[in-house]
């Protein structure tokens, strides 16, 4: 994890500021995930039906893999010195680029792209972020992510 402070934070923007480990989503993550949005569409839960289709197997939700990207961020993104607590503040973009099949692995890729403080000891800080597939040329996703930090 890489730490700055209100006066260095702005050396960070611009630059890739890590990439995370690969993280595997198999089938039983996807379930569980089917099971607490209640979104249960064979695609992502019936192996029989999926194997029909263009995809060959399950995918994951789109939601899914946007959801891992507090799990994906760990040690990926800069935290504030001092720092209280850290929120979601929302998203400029999302685009779901490529479906993430059942059992591959995917990372984070984020680049900080602005670091604001409007108000003081709160922090907004977008981010691009690149999740990648394992062995694909073609991410899962993309996005732009709006996180804030109190200090």
């Amino acid at each position: 994890m890489q730490s700055a402070t209100p006066d260095t934070i702005s050396d960070f923007v611009g630059k890739e500021t890590g990439v995370s480990d690969w993280v595997t989503i198999d089938q039983d993550r996807i379930d569980q995930f089917a099971d607490v949005t209640e979104d249960h569409q064979f695609i992502h839960i019936d192996p029989e039906a999926a194997a029909k289709t263009p995809f060959g197997t399950t995918i994951a939700h789109g939601f899914l893999s946007l959801s891992m990207l507090s799990r994906l961020a760990r040690g990926s993104v800069v935290v504030l010195e001092g720092v209280k607590m850290g929120v979601n503040y929302g998203f400029e973009k999302v685009r779901f680029v490529n479906p993430v099949k059942s059992g591959q692995k995917i990372r984070g890729r984020y680049t900080l792209m602005s670091a604001d403080s409007k108000v003081p000891g709160q922090w907004t800080l977008k981010y691009a972020v690149k999740v990648e597939i394992e062995g694909e040329t073609k991410p899962a996703l993309v996005a732009e992510w709006l996180t804030m930090q109190f200090v």
